[in-house]
Protein backbone atom coordinates (compact mmCIF):
# COMPACT_ATOMS: atom_id res chain seq x y z
CA UNK A 1 0.00 0.00 0.00
CA UNK A 2 2.16 2.77 -1.55
CA UNK A 3 0.27 5.76 -0.32
CA UNK A 4 -0.69 4.62 3.08
CA UNK A 5 2.27 5.32 5.00
CA UNK A 6 1.03 6.07 8.56
CA UNK A 7 3.77 5.78 10.57
CA UNK A 8 4.58 6.08 14.46
CA UNK A 9 6.33 9.75 14.02
CA UNK A 10 9.73 9.89 15.29
CA UNK A 11 8.98 6.47 17.91
CA UNK A 12 10.27 3.92 14.75
CA UNK A 13 11.39 0.78 15.87
CA UNK A 14 12.39 -0.86 12.80
CA UNK A 15 14.46 1.97 11.50
CA UNK A 16 16.95 4.52 13.03
CA UNK A 17 16.57 8.67 12.04
CA UNK A 18 19.16 8.44 9.61
CA UNK A 19 17.82 4.80 8.12
CA UNK A 20 14.12 6.75 8.19
CA UNK A 21 15.58 9.52 6.57
CA UNK A 22 17.30 7.35 3.23
CA UNK A 23 14.05 5.27 3.38
CA UNK A 24 11.89 8.68 2.37
CA UNK A 25 14.19 9.72 -0.33
CA UNK A 26 13.84 6.05 -1.36
CA UNK A 27 10.01 6.03 -1.27
CA UNK A 28 9.76 9.33 -3.08
CA UNK A 29 11.93 8.66 -6.04
CA UNK A 30 10.65 7.49 -9.23
CA UNK A 31 13.10 4.45 -9.45
CA UNK A 32 15.99 3.46 -8.05
CA UNK A 33 19.01 5.73 -6.85
CA UNK A 34 22.45 5.85 -6.41
CA UNK A 35 24.40 6.84 -3.24
CA UNK A 36 25.38 9.99 -4.61
CA UNK A 37 22.05 11.03 -5.66
CA UNK A 38 20.73 10.13 -2.21
CA UNK A 39 23.01 11.92 -0.51
CA UNK A 40 22.04 15.21 -2.39
CA UNK A 41 18.49 14.62 -1.34
CA UNK A 42 19.30 14.61 2.09
CA UNK A 43 22.30 17.36 1.98
CA UNK A 44 19.87 19.74 0.29
CA UNK A 45 18.65 22.46 2.73
CA UNK A 46 20.66 20.54 6.05
CA UNK A 47 22.72 22.70 8.04
CA UNK A 48 25.78 19.99 8.27
CA UNK A 49 26.35 18.08 5.44
CA UNK A 50 26.25 13.82 5.25
CA UNK A 51 29.38 12.43 4.32
CA UNK A 52 29.08 10.04 1.03
CA UNK A 53 30.46 7.26 3.16
CA UNK A 54 27.87 7.60 5.94
CA UNK A 55 25.00 7.41 3.42
CA UNK A 56 26.84 4.73 1.64
CA UNK A 57 27.19 2.61 4.46
CA UNK A 58 23.29 2.60 5.92
CA UNK A 59 22.32 2.24 2.32
CA UNK A 60 24.28 -1.25 2.06
CA UNK A 61 22.98 -1.81 5.59
CA UNK A 62 19.33 -1.20 4.39
CA UNK A 63 20.04 -3.86 1.64
CA UNK A 64 21.40 -6.88 4.00
CA UNK A 65 18.03 -6.03 6.44
CA UNK A 66 16.14 -6.64 2.95
CA UNK A 67 14.41 -3.08 3.48
CA UNK A 68 16.25 -1.81 0.04
CA UNK A 69 17.34 -3.61 -3.25
CA UNK A 70 20.97 -3.19 -4.66
CA UNK A 71 21.36 -3.33 -8.24
CA UNK A 72 24.90 -2.81 -9.55
CA UNK A 73 25.20 0.57 -11.68
CA UNK A 74 28.58 1.88 -12.94
CA UNK A 75 31.01 0.97 -10.38
CA UNK A 76 28.43 1.52 -7.89
CA UNK A 77 25.14 0.17 -7.03
CA UNK A 78 21.52 2.01 -7.30
CA UNK A 79 19.06 1.40 -4.12
CA UNK A 80 15.02 0.98 -4.45
CA UNK A 81 12.90 0.11 -1.68
CA UNK A 82 12.05 -3.03 -1.13
CA UNK A 83 9.06 -2.27 1.47
CA UNK A 84 6.57 0.57 1.05
CA UNK A 85 6.92 1.21 4.49
CA UNK A 86 8.18 0.84 8.18
CA UNK A 87 4.70 -1.34 9.09
CA UNK A 88 5.84 -3.68 6.02
CA UNK A 89 9.31 -3.90 7.31
CA UNK A 90 8.12 -5.08 11.25
CA UNK A 91 5.62 -7.40 9.55
CA UNK A 92 8.68 -8.99 7.57
CA UNK A 93 10.83 -9.08 10.92
CA UNK A 94 8.37 -10.30 12.75
CA UNK A 95 7.18 -13.11 10.76
CA UNK A 96 10.87 -13.68 9.67
CA UNK A 97 11.26 -14.43 13.63
CA UNK A 98 8.57 -15.69 15.07
CA UNK A 99 7.25 -17.59 11.45
CA UNK A 100 3.88 -19.27 11.49
CA UNK A 101 3.53 -18.33 15.50
CA UNK A 102 3.10 -14.57 14.58
CA UNK A 103 0.93 -15.13 11.50
CA UNK A 104 -1.75 -17.00 14.03
CA UNK A 105 -1.52 -14.02 16.18
CA UNK A 106 -2.17 -11.15 13.30
CA UNK A 107 -5.33 -13.12 12.89
CA UNK A 108 -6.54 -13.44 15.79
CA UNK A 109 -5.85 -9.88 16.33
CA UNK A 110 -7.82 -9.26 13.05
CA UNK A 111 -10.79 -11.87 14.22
CA UNK A 112 -11.24 -9.86 17.64
CA UNK A 113 -11.12 -6.06 16.18
CA UNK A 114 -14.78 -5.83 13.80
CA UNK A 115 -12.19 -2.28 12.46
CA UNK A 116 -9.83 -4.80 11.79
CA UNK A 117 -11.71 -7.84 10.70
CA UNK A 118 -13.49 -5.07 7.79
CA UNK A 119 -10.29 -3.94 6.62
CA UNK A 120 -9.18 -7.62 6.66
CA UNK A 121 -12.26 -8.44 4.08
CA UNK A 122 -11.53 -5.47 2.32
CA UNK A 123 -8.24 -6.35 1.50
CA UNK A 124 -8.76 -9.90 0.70
CA UNK A 125 -10.98 -9.09 -2.00
CA UNK A 126 -9.22 -6.41 -3.52
CA UNK A 127 -6.31 -9.02 -3.61
CA UNK A 128 -2.33 -9.02 -4.06
CA UNK A 129 -1.44 -5.85 -5.46
CA UNK A 130 -3.97 -3.80 -3.71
Amino acid sequence: MAGDRSRPSQDCLVFGPLENEIMEVLWQAPGPMTVREVLGALNSGRATPLAYTTVMTVLSRLAEKGAADRTKAGRGYAYSPVVTDEAAMAVREVIRDFGVSAVGHFLDEILSAPDLRERFDKLMQEGPGR
